[in-house]
């Protein structure tokens, strides 16, 4: 009789407990969201803590049962749904984690659960950021000297703690820390002034400690005269999952996964994984994994010492649909304003640009327009997806970019309460490519681009010229002795060699070629944006 006694109050204490541990951790979670709401995001520390939906609660009937499903719910959490959800506490959201079969599902099932994702909070207000860093940077300002009245283009300079930068500009890309086929003195000849290289790159060689260790990268590339720029690191990332941007394009986003799982090595799955707390992504150089964060990066930037660096921000194919694509633009500003927050716990002189998200959706661009430009940020730069051709490219920078013109006031000239000047701070279009594309954004008051395009060009073999381009390998180049790649060109290579020997190097496979063509081709660049800049200030553009 004891005996049965035993049992039944042993079951009455696990029913007892069945039923106490859902109230008393949805308690915890109904006092969490209150202090979620009363903040409107979890502050700077990151606490990432994760709280898993209870397979108990999932079979439960009752009242307990009820008052978490009801919690939940207010941030858009569906608890009958086989999931587990994440509190980041650093990344103001909550994330569902789907599970899926190892079998995979077809792409309409992934977007079903994708677009489930629950209601993200809003970033931080412009005013949780210091009073003291919306005021003008001593070591940092962007001068115009002459707008357009034709255009929105204008004239003006970069003041950096490196040098000036005159726009509109041309920003060489110097991938790890260094131009393909040419030194920083060859590029500095041609009038090279800004030059960007890449973090991703340089965190897995030679890392940042190398850098920091020679009193970072100017130092580093012996090139202490002339401006920087690093950027976050988020589109090489990017890239290892969605594939290039030619690729992605032209395939939907499938060449890239159908390569890489050919040869077994599926970057799509296992290569970049994305949270709220950031990017893990693994080498490809030795398969390590690599955690990347808006503070790590930040932090990377930091021991770098370029002269303006770039937040975190996660770049979305162009395929991609509009559910998806809000998903992406949120955390984008998520992860952009703990950037912000990151580098003003100790700014060394460095400015800071965000990064305008939104692809080709116009109320996501404005979306991101309006906030982005309400932190105080140095200068604004145009990323994601930018079209999937010049064509579209060019009508979304007519579109958005007359907002990036505004100066807060009214039209009495009176400055607006609250409202930004955006007219007095830099603009820089992200990654670039083709002339035609470069001549339309500068009418539409682009200040400077980035583009690995000519330097890529000359080691292939094509050479850029006044009257179009010069494919070297071509015989018809062999036999035109005494004629320089571009008869108004003064670079040293047009200035002692001519195309036939320029044929020939290119033939023979001599490294040198490369040498010789990337500076033509860089000094081409800086003519062409100087030509640019002549035009402007003569009423011409």
């Amino acid at each position: 009789m004891f005996k049965s006694l035993s049992i039944i109050i042993v079951m009455l204490s696990t029913m007892a407990s069945c039923l106490l541990f859902p109230i008393c951790n949805a308690g915890r979670l109904v006092q969490r969201q209150t202090a979620i709401r009363k903040t409107g995001f979890y502050g700077d520390e990151t606490l990432r803590t994760a709280i898993k939906c209870f397979s108990t609660l999932k079979e439960d009937k009752d009242e307990s049962k009820e008052t978490v499903d009801e919690s939940l719910s207010s941030f858009g959490v569906d608890s009958g749904d086989k999931s587990e959800c994440f509190i980041d506490s650093g990344s103001t959201s909550i994330t569902t984690l789907n599970k899926t079969s190892s079998t995979g599902a077809t792409n309409s099932r992934k977007s079903h659960r994708r677009n489930k994702m629950i209601q993200r909070l809003a970033p931080p207000a412009p005013e949780t950021f210091p009073s003291w860093s919306y005021e003008p940077r001593p070591y940092f300002h962007y001068e115009l000297l002459y707008e357009s009245k034709q255009s929105l283009a204008r004239v003006g300079r970069i003041h950096t703690p490196h040098g000036i930068i005159d726009t509109p500009g041309y920003v060489a890309v110097a991938t790890n820390a260094a131009l393909k086929g040419v030194d920083f003195r060859d590029a500095d000849s041609t009038g090279q002034q800004l030059i960007f290289c890449n973090t991703y790159h340089l965190l897995l060689q030679p890392g940042t400690d190398v850098v920091e260790g020679a009193g970072g990268l100017h130092n580093f590339v012996n090139r202490k005269h002339g401006p920087l720029i690093t950027d976050s690191g988020g589109f090489q990332v990017f890239s290892l999952a969605y594939g290039s941007v030619h690729e992605e394009l032209s395939t939907g986003g499938e060449l890239k996964r159908a390569s890489l799982k050919k040869s077994g090595r599926d970057f799509s799955e296992n290569a970049v994984k994305v949270n709220e707390e950031g990017v893990i992504f693994r080498s490809y150089r030795d398969g390590r994994k690599f955690p990347l964060t808006p503070e790590s990066t930040v932090q990377a930037q930091k021991s770098f010492g370029a002269d303006i660096i770039i937040p975190l921000d996660e770049l979305p194919p162009y395929h991609i649909d509009d559910t998806m694509l809000r998903d992406s633009v949120e955390r984008t500003h998520r992860w952009e304003a703990r950037s912000l927050k990151e580098h003003l716990k100790n700014v060394k002189d460095q400015a800071m640009y965000c990064v305008i998200h939104g692809g080709l959706n116009r109320q996501l661009r404005k979306e991101s327009v309006n906030y982005l430009t309400s932190l105080p940020f140095d200068g604004y730069a145009i990323g994601g997806s930018l079209g999937k051709n010049g064509d579209e490219l060019m009508e979304l920078l007519a579109w958005m970019m007359p907002m990036l013109n505004q100066d807060g006031s009214n039209n009495s000239g009176e400055v607006m309460q609250g409202h930004v000047n955006r007219r007095n701070k830099p603009r820089h279009l992200l990654g670039i490519a083709d002339e035609p594309s470069i001549l339309g954004a500068v009418r539409h008051g682009i200040d400077t681009m980035d583009s690995c395009y000519p330097t890529r060009l000359a080691r292939h073999g094509t050479l850029l010229s006044r009257d179009g381009k010069v494919h070297i390998k071509s015989g018809r180049y062999s036999r035109q002795y005494g004629v320089p790649v571009d008869r108004e060109c003064s670079c040293s290579t047009c200035l002692h060699y001519d195309r036939p020997y320029l044929w020939h190097l290119f033939k023979a496979k001599e490294p040198v070629f490369m040498q010789l063509a990337t500076i033509h081709n860089l000094q081409y660049m800086n003519d062409l944006m100087k030509k640019q800049r002549q035009l402007i200030l003569a009423g011409k553009i």
